[in-house]
């Protein structure tokens, strides 16, 4: 096995554990060596831990062998760069934290230090998580591995681009607006977001505190069940941490889709989505029939004013987040001030990018007096028109099912400097956010050019299982989640 572990499943790398047919630090050098050859090209890591690693792996072996090892023991892991791990650098890619070190581990972390997972490193995104394609990081930009002239999307576009590429089996994002989702439909594998509070936010750096949600990358559902009940659970550090039991997401993964509804609104097959999106979800939603499923045609009337609605109370969210990065506990700071005023000007305006000023100004603006009933109320007022759509459509299906994203990638460039049309590639993301529902994006097809396109399932509170199982036997029955880029593998 070695030297080929990068084309296994996690489920697949377990199993070879298990059966002694490699260790994990064979595993974990493998990585390390896929990361190092890759690193040039893609720019997917921000912090790479080879000696912690390898100690780590050195670890999960001796317990192996004494017979003390869990399902995910010994298996190669990156976290995205907005979660704090204890003695590495956080940097959320921006200049304000380049090289801050986290004295503490953020509960996922733990969770999947825990479980016996080894860290290989740290992700990059786009900064503070405020991005669509990992433009806007401050360690400059990641590439997509299907075709490095493109974006591997964003915000979490180095944890996707890091998995479809081969480098690990499995990595954690965090989901906005869609962070998690659109970089998984661009880069050809699987992202689940779950439903808000199912995984702590403690030690996952705010960007919009309502809306931020924990989330896995992986190759597979099934290996995406493996990771989501790793870090699922309440954490009684986070208030909105749902204090419910965890649950195994892998149970349901082996039943029919026989009976199964799918809700298919209307406007989510609008002129908008490109014509070889739509056809490839088309054929997808086929398959599914195939096995069982019946469509079901139905409407999300406000789902329209989601962008908007998003972009208001996002950046409201961050205005009052970001203004703990002043320069004075922790953090970047301007080496020429005159005062304390000075020093918090100029510290801002050097540590942020362009991005973070534009959503911080935005947030702060909608925020103001005069500006609030206007903009931040009313926004609050359509965010549950928009829950409201979502609870009258799983009247009448189990699931939702339409593109992850309208388009295929971008090429690099092409829409950084327009951040309306960026923007509107999150219109099919942003309503699971807003109303707090687990979703997930499958891989589903290429375009003409190569490049992957996504399915997004979306379904009712707590119905993560279910999304899997949907996954799972789509999986089964076709082969789009087995395809690989030629960058990064060996």
């Amino acid at each position: 096995m070695s030297g080929s572990w990068n084309t296994k499943t996690v489920v697949e790398l377990s199993a070879a554990l298990t059966k002694n047919e490699c260790t994990s630090l064979e595993l974990t050098e493998n990585a390390l060596a896929e990361i190092e050859a890759a690193q040039p090209t893609l720019n997917a890591f921000i912090s790479i831990d080879g000696d912690g690693a390898r100690q780590t792996a050195r670890t999960m072996d001796a317990l192996r062998k004494n017979g003390q090892a869990g399902t995910l023991t010994g298996v190669p892991i990156a976290h995205k760069d907005i979660f704090m791990t204890e003695g590495l650098r956080t940097t959320c890619s921006s200049k304000m934290l380049f090289d801050y070190v986290a004295p503490y581990d953020a509960h996922i972390v733990t969770l999947l230090k825990d479980a016996g997972t080894v860290l290989v490193g740290k992700t990059a995104m786009d900064e503070f998580a405020m991005g669509g394609s990992t433009e806007t990081s401050y360690f400059g930009v990641v590439k997509n591995p299907w075709h490095t002239d493109y974006v591997p999307g964003g915000s979490s576009g180095g944890s996707a681009a890091a998995v479809a590429a081969r480098l690990i089996p499995a990595a954690t994002g965090s989901d906005t607006g869609g962070s998690i989702r659109q970089p998984a439909a661009f880069t050809g594998i699987c992202g689940i977001k779950p439903t808000y509070g199912i995984c702590s936010r403690y030690g996952m750096v705010a960007f919009a505190s309502s809306l931020d949600q924990a989330g896995v990358f992986a190759r597979t559902a099934e290996d995406c069940a493996l990771v989501l009940a790793a870090i699922s659970g309440h954490d009684p550090r986070d208030s909105t941490s749902l204090n419910r039991p965890r649950e195994n997401y892998a149970r349901d993964l082996a039943l029919p889709l026989k009976g199964l509804r799918i809700g298919l609104a209307k406007e989510y097959f609008d002129d908008g989505v490109e014509t070889s999106v739509r056809a490839a979800v088309e054929a997808a939603l086929d398959d599914m029939r195939k096995l069982g499923a019946i469509t079901v045609p139905l409407s999300l009337p406000n789902i329209a004013f989601s962008v908007p609605v998003y972009y208001v109370l996002a950046p409201a969210e961050a205005s009052s987040n970001l203004s703990r990065f002043d320069g004075v506990r922790y953090g970047y700071r301007a080496q020429k001030y005159t005062d304390l005023l000075d020093m918090y000007k100029k510290t801002r305006a050097e540590g942020f990018g362009t991005e973070v000023k534009r959503r911080i100004l935005i947030g702060t603006y909608v925020l103001s007096h005069g500006y609030y009933d206007a903009y931040y109320l009313k926004a609050q007022k359509v965010r549950r028109l928009v829950a409201d759509d979502f609870q009258k459509a799983f009247t009448q299906c189990d699931i939702l099912a339409g593109p992850t994203v309208p388009t295929t990638a971008p090429r690099l460039g092409e829409q950084i400097d327009d951040p309306i049309k960026m923007y509107l590639n999150d219109i099919f993301t942003i309503g699971a956010n807003l109303a707090g529902l687990p979703a997930m994006s499958i891989p589903c097809g290429f375009n003409s050019n190569g490049l992957p396109i996504g399915l997004q399932l979306q379904g009712n509170y707590f119905s993560e299982a279910r999304l899997l199982n949907v996954a799972h036997q789509f999986q089964q029955a076709t082969d789009w989640h087995t395809k690989a880029p030629k960058q990064g593998i060996s």
